[in-house]
């Protein structure tokens, strides 16, 4: 199997070294905006470096690897689609609603497959959440409590760009709390802050976010992030239900210590960032892609499984601007929503 990877920035080495390693890839060609990065890294791989991505399509590959910056993502999608080949996306299809769905649709009328990279579906963790809650064992699911918090704000540069800490952060929170729990998110009230550095006041964005969401269901689950984790990388779900309760994200590298006196001790090496604590999880998904290519399983997250995670960030974003209940049937793309 031949794999092109268009960008090779940080998330994108990381993929070629993957890929590079995996028994049914035979080759990558590797192509970024910044030519002498993808060459660095082609060279270090033993890969092969293209000049562009035009490159990419017409030396011929049967997979197509996308990691560069979000704003390429729906027009790489839909040529992909346009050629016929499988797409592995990291997240967000694109930064607004009109963008990811005309890339979907793109992609639906070619009959081609889109993967997107939501990477907390391959943790243990969250993997073994889910069963706890399909199989019974927490009864009636009544309360999740959900966050992600980085230790460390990107760089100032990137912030224009992300989409703001719902869409590029808390997306992944949405994502998982819908896999883990079976259930649509069907309404939010959101509040942000942007008390810390002013390079998020610059931005329009906000460096602390908090949500309150209701379940299709009833459940009631919060989520919340930040920029300014100084302890460390802290990626939780704690979900409580009439029967039982469990957490993921707890063992001895989080970033977090207890006032109890008895209490744990302080972690000696907490989690500093994403792709240390869920290196197994992106190599999971990529194995995963290359499964669904080789027609051996069914794709494991879509680009309308995507569709939804971005509707309830951008639920939230309506709800801290207006600082009001939003409900998900304000937000388009509702229908033909993938089964959980």
């Amino acid at each position: 199997m031949r794999i092109g990877v268009i960008g090779t920035g940080r998330i994108g080495t990381i993929h070629a070294n993957t890929l590079s390693r995996h028994r049914e890839v035979g080759s990558l060609i590797l192509t970024d905006a910044d030519g002498t990065r993808a060459q660095e890294l082609a060279h270090r791989l033993g890969e092969t470096a293209a000049p562009g991505v035009d490159e990419i399509f017409k030396w011929g590959v049967d997979a197509v690897v996308i990691t560069t910056a979000t704003s390429a993502h729906a027009e790489l999608i839909g040529r992909a689609a346009r050629s016929g080949l499988p797409v592995f996306c990291e997240k967000p299809i694109a930064l607004d609603l009109p963008g990811t769905l005309h890339a979907i649709a793109e992609v639906e009328t070619a009959g081609t497959v889109l993967q997107m990279g939501f990477q907390r579906r391959f943790d243990a963790g969250y993997m073994g959440a889910r069963e706890a809650v399909r199989s019974g064992r927490l009864g009636r699911l009544h309360t999740v409590r959900a966050l992600t918090s980085d230790q460390a704000p990107p760089p100032v540069e990137w912030l224009p760009l992300s989409g703001g800490l719902y869409r590029d952060t808390l997306i992944h929170d949405f994502d998982i709390l819908r896999w883990v729990t079976g259930h649509e998110i069907v309404d939010v009230y959101a509040a942000g802050s942007d008390a810390g550095p002013p390079m998020f006041r610059a931005a329009g964005d906000v460096d602390t976010a908090a949500a309150l969401l209701t379940l299709d269901n009833g459940t009631l689950a919060t989520a919340t992030a930040t920029r300014l984790n100084g302890a460390g990388y802290d990626v939780r779900m704690e979900l409580a239900g009439e029967l039982d309760q469990v957490v993921v994200g707890l063992d001895d590298r989080t970033p977090i210590a207890s006032t109890e006196p008895t209490g744990p001790p302080a972690a000696d090496k907490p989690w500093t960032g994403f792709l240390e604590r869920f290196g197994p999880a992106y190599e999971a998904e990529l194995a995963a892609f290359i499964e669904v290519v080789r027609g051996e399983r069914a794709n494991p997250c879509d680009g309308r499984e995507a569709l939804q995670a971005l509707r309830v960030a951008e639920a939230c974003e309506v709800s801290r601007r207006e600082r009001r209940a939003v409900r998900l049937a304000e937000i388009p793309g509702g229908a033909s929503a993938a089964a959980l």
